[in-house]
C-alpha cells in the first residue's frame, strides 16, 4: 500500500496542546496502528494555529518532515487529514512537493480522494463560519446580548445540526450504496431519490449538491469505521 519507510507528522493547534499532549496521543496511536510493520524513520510535531495564507511556509516541522521523506524515499503519514489541512491550496502544494503521503484515518484514499476531501472540508468550514456570522448578526439585531454564553449556545446549536446531518446520512446510506452498486451517476441518483419521493435533508427535492454533501458524510463515516476496526483488531 505504501513504502517500507515512513515519516510521521503530528500537528496540534495550540501551545497548550503541545505541552499537555492533548490530541497528540490520539494521532500517534492512529499512525502506529496504520504502520502495520513499516519502518518509522522519524517523527515530527508541529505546534501552530494553521491560520494564514501561506501555511506551508509557517510549518517548519512539516518542511523538515518532507525533507526527510525525500532523502529517505519515505512516505509521510499523518494521523488525521484534518490535522494536516482543510485548505485545498495547501493540500495541492503538498502534492506538488513530490512526496507520497497517507492519512491514517483514510487508509484507502489516494491523492485524488484526499484532495476531494479537502475541498469538502474547506467548503463545510466556510459554510459553518458563514452560518455562525449570520446567526450572530440576526441575534444582535433582535437585541440579544452576545456574551460568552451566547457564543457557547450558538456553538452547541451548530454541533446539534452537524449531528443531525450525520444521522440523516447514516439512515440514507443503504439506499445510496445500493445506487452505487448499480453504477448510477450522481445525476441519476438525484433523479431516483426524487422519483422515490425521499425528501432531502431539509425537505423538498434533491439537488446534486445536496447529494454530494450526503455522499461525503457517508464516505467519511465508513472510513472512520474502517480505521476503528483496524485499530481494534491490532489492539
Amino acid at each position: 500500500m505504501f513504502g517500507k519507510k515512513c515519516v510521521a507528522y503530528y500537528r496540534v493547534s495550540t501551545a497548550r496542546q503541545g505541552v499537555s499532549g492533548l490530541g497528540l496521543e490520539a494521532q500517534q496511536k492512529s499512525v502506529n496502528a496504520f504502520l502495520n510493520g513499516a519502518l518509522l524513520v522519524a517523527e515530527f510535531v508541529e505546534v501552530e494555529t494553521g491560520k494564514g495564507s501561506n501555511a506551508l511556509d509557517r510549518r517548519p516541522q512539516l518542511r523538515a518532515a518532507l525533507d526527510v521523506c525525500k532523502r529517505q524515499k519515505a512516505t509521510l503519514i499523518v494521523g488525521k487529514l484534518d490535522r494536516l489541512a482543510r485548505n485545498v491550496n495547501f493540500v495541492t502544494s503538498l502534492m506538488e512537493a513530490g512526496v507520497d503521503f497517507k492519512a491514517a484515518d483514510m487508509p484507502q484514499a489516494d491523492k485524488v480522494m484526499i484532495q476531494m476531501y479537502a475541498v469538502m472540508a474547506e467548503w463545510e468550514r466556510d459554510q459553518i463560519s458563514a452560518r455562525t456570522k449570520a446567526a450572530l448578526a440576526a441575534a444582535k439585531e433582535r437585541g440579544v446580548q452576545l456574551g460568552r454564553m451566547g457564543v457557547v449556545n450558538l456553538t452547541r446549536n451548530i454541533e446539534e445540526r452537524q449531528k443531525a446531518a450525520d444521522e440523516f446520512a447514516s439512515n440514507l446510506a443503504p439506499v445510496v450504496n445500493g445506487f452505487r452498486a448499480q453504477g448510477l451517476t450522481q445525476v441519476k441518483m438525484v433523479d431516483a431519490l426524487n422519483r422515490l419521493n425521499i425528501p432531502a435533508a431539509r425537505g423538498g427535492q434533491w439537488s446534486r449538491l445536496q447529494l454530494q454533501r450526503v455522499l461525503a458524510r457517508i464516505d467519511s463515516a465508513r472510513m472512520n469505521t474502517t480505521t476503528n476496526d483496524a485499530s481494534t483488531a491490532g489492539a
